[in-house]
Formats: C-alpha cells, sequence, structure tokens
C-alpha cells in the first residue's frame, strides 16, 4: 500500500483531453470575466475619463489655463468609450485572470510548491497596481508639466472670445506680437491613448521583480546569471522602452531608468533566496 505523504500531488493525472476541457473553462470564464468588466467600464467611462484627465487639468491649471481636450474626428467619442472600457476591463479582469490560471495549474503542483507559488499570485496585481499608481500619481503629472512648459504667448486657445477679444483691443493700440503663440489643444483620443500606455507600461513592468523571483524560485534562473547578462538586459530594457513609450526620449529615459532599477532589485531578491536556499539546505544535512 501507498503510503500518503504531504508532498504528493492533489490530483491524480489525467488524460489530455481532460486537460484541454480544464484549459477551456478556465480560458472561457477568464474571457466572461473580461467581457462582464469591459461592458460595465463602458456604462461609466464618463467618471473614469474625468478621473483619467486629473494629471492633465491640474498641470493646465497651475498654468491659469481652463481644462479642455478636443475632438478631432467624429467618431473619436466613440472610439474613446470603447478604449476607456478596454482599459477598465483589462484592470478589473487581471484578478480573475490570474485566479483562473492557479486553478489551472495547482492540481499538477505539489503542496510545498503550492504554498510557494501562492505568495507570487498576491503579489502580482498588488506590484501592478503600485505600478499604475505610480506612472499616474508621479510620472504623469511631472511629464504634463515639462511638454506644456514649451507653450508660449497667451496660455489661450485662439477660438476663446476673451484672448480673441484681448488680441484685439492689443492690435487697436498699436502692441505687435514678436513671437509666434503656442498652445496645447490635446486630442482626446491621443491624450487617452498616452496616458493609458504610460499607465499599462509601468503596472506591467513592476510585474519584473515578481517573475523573475519566481523563476528564481524555480531553480530556472540564478542570481549570478542574471548579473552575467546585465548588458543585454540593458538593450532589451531600451528597445522595450522605446516600444512602448511615445516617441520622445524624456518618456523613454524615465521607463528605463524604472525598468533597469527592478531588474537590480529582481537580482537583489533572488539573491536572497539562494542565500535562504543554502542556510535550509546546510540545516537539513546537519
Amino acid at each position: 500500500m501507498k503510503s500518503a505523504k504531504p508532498d504528493d500531488i492533489d490530483d491524480t493525472s489525467a488524460p489530455l483531453i481532460e486537460h484541454l476541457a480544464e484549459l477551456r473553462t478556465r480560458l472561457i470564464w477568464s474571457v466572461l470575466a473580461f467581457v462582464v468588466a469591459m461592458v460595465l467600464c463602458y456604462f461609466v467611462w464618463n467618471p473614469i475619463f474625468d478621473f483619467l484627465t486629473q494629471p492633465i487639468c491640474h498641470a493646465l491649471e497651475k498654468r491659469d489655463q481652463a481644462c479642455g481636450l478636443i475632438l478631432l474626428k467624429l467618431q473619436e467619442g466613440f472610439f474613446v468609450a470603447m478604449r476607456i472600457a478596454f482599459f477598465g476591463g483589462f484592470v478589473l479582469a487581471f484578478p480573475v485572470v490570474g485566479y483562473q490560471l492557479w486553478r489551472f495549474v495547482a492540481p499538477g503542483l505539489y503542496r510545498s510548491e503550492k504554498n510557494a507559488l501562492l505568495p507570487f499570485l498576491v503579489a502580482s496585481p498588488v506590484m501592478f497596481l503600485i505600478g499604475a499608481a505610480f506612472a499616474y500619481y508621479i510620472i504623469l503629472p511631472w511629464a504634463f508639466d515639462f511638454f506644456l512648459g514649451f507653450q508660449q504667448g497667451p496660455a489661450a486657445q485662439p477660438a476663446d472670445p476673451a484672448a480673441a477679444a484681448a488680441a484685439g483691443a492689443a492690435g487697436a493700440a498699436g502692441a505687435e506680437q514678436p513671437w509666434a503663440g503656442i498652445v496645447f489643444q490635446g486630442s482626446v483620443e491621443e491624450y487617452l491613448a498616452l496616458t493609458t500606455k504610460f499607465i499599462l507600461a509601468f503596472g506591467l513592468s513592476f510585474q519584473l521583480p515578481v517573475a523573475l523571483t519566481l523563476m528564481g524560485k524555480a531553480g530556472l534562473v540564478s542570481s549570478e546569471g542574471l548579473a552575467s547578462v546585465r548588458r543585454y538586459a540593458i538593450v532589451v530594457i531600451l528597445i522595450l522602452a522605446a516600444m512602448v513609450t511615445p516617441p520622445d526620449v524624456i518618456s523613454q529615459i524615465v521607463l528605463f531608468s524604472v525598468i533597469y532599477g527592478l531588474y537590480e532589485v529582481s537580482i537583489f531578491l533572488v539573491r536572497r533566496m539562494e542565500k535562504k536556499r543554502e542556510l535550509e539546505e546546510q540545516e537539513a544535512d546537519v
């Protein structure tokens, strides 16, 4: 008779067809959660949009400018609502998708492996929220304040009646403007694409320590190996930062600095885990 061991796998090995059926069930639940979350966000897209526009509004208020974005295309408003619904659905469904992934892989894990993996599943959405909050509350206000600093002239749109009246009065008085006025007239869709891209990029970037530490826990990577490929990691991070950020050097440098810092943190966490594992092995040998 077989004796029950604490590290035995909970479920017996299932045929391939059962694994595929289980995978289909988990995918259906994940897609359903995403669709439901996206529909819910579509019906409340206005409050979400107001929340996402707070960084640009605060940056404009510091310059005594009215907060307003324009629709360049007739259908742009609908696509903005759909983009917000897709973005909100992804964020809300992220924990559900992670849970379904856990339910799919858990039957094939030992109990000790489950106990080791569970903290990472909890840390993943937490780190995503930390990264998104870091982008929203720190990076976006700083970036918008920097970009709006390139305005010059009257801080009002040309179509503003007050600005037009002031310009007419100045012209009547014989005053001449020695420079061309530059004022921000942002597109709704362009602003939303920029903001959501920043939030998602930083949210996903903060998954790096979780992923690499989990791989170190599984023995797939080592701190020495991660340190030895640091120069290649820098190149990959630079390419990634150029792909997911707008085509300006400042945004790319900021994202690169954050991801590279997280890479160094990952090396530290993996090295700490390796030392802990060595101590446990030494104690076991004794």
